[in-house]
């Protein structure tokens, strides 16, 4: 337990460069006291102690502002930063060294038992109000855009934007494979897609207005000979 908590705290001291002292983190730190509250409801979910696990993640969303169901799966190095509004689901599963950002919806769909929540890999970003709705697996070291909706399965190594989310993969970024060094926080750098496309069929009209200038400068040279 005290090595998972040490981990905890690394993770505030590896994306965050506004903490100044361990003790800052133990006492002023949600996304620190939210993931401290989950391990100990998840543990008594475990049990079958359901009612007192509900109980427990009742009592941490109104501390910290975070709503874990205590059936969700969290590995190590977890950093919720901010945290004001994210929701995590019962059945979705994180894993280790992910970073989210406040706003960031964890959700399911529709109304059958079981799996229904996404699963989360490793070293993934969530960016800001980004909601990642249904059961399917984000792919590790992905980046997940600001506001971004996102309803289908996410390979690993890519990053998604929009809504719904698109797939946009990274200009010449090599992700590296050495655990908790590869974690990217550059979530206001991401390509936008919608722009890309309005720009080629800028081009495209441009080429297009240049032909037919160029037809018009012809039909009237040869009325004049």
């Amino acid at each position: 337990m005290f090595q998972r908590i040490k981990k905890d705290i690394q993770a505030v001291f590896e994306r965050d460069p506004a903490v100044k002292s361990v003790w800052e983190v133990i006492l002023c730190y949600p996304g620190f006291h939210a993931v401290l509250l989950h391990r100990l409801a998840h543990s008594l979910y475990k049990k079958k102690f359901f009612v007192l696990a509900r109980f427990l993640s009742q009592i941490n969303r109104f501390l910290t502002q975070i709503e874990i169901h205590p059936g969700a799966k969290i590995g190590e190095g977890l950093f919720i930063d901010h945290g004001a509004g994210v929701v995590i689901g019962e059945t979705a599963e994180i894993g280790d060294n992910v970073t989210i950002y406040q706003g960031v919806t964890l959700g399911g769909t529709g109304k059958e038992k079981g799996k229904r929540h996404p699963t989360v890999g490793n070293n993934v970003v969530i960016s800001a109000g980004a909601k990642v709705m249904g059961s399917f697996k984000v792919g590790d070291n992905v980046k997940i855009g600001a506001g971004s909706v996102v309803l289908k399965e996410v390979p690993p190594n890519c990053t998604v934007v929009g809504v719904p989310g698109r797939i946009v993969v990274k200009d010449g970024v090599s992700v590296s494979q050495k655990r908790g060094d590869n974690i990217d926080l550059e979530h206001n750098k991401l390509p936008d897609p919608v722009l890309e496309m309005l720009l080629c069929l800028q081009k495209q009209v441009q080429d297009l207005e240049a032909r037919i200038e160029e037809m018009e400068l012809k039909a009237h040279g040869n009325g004049k000979s």
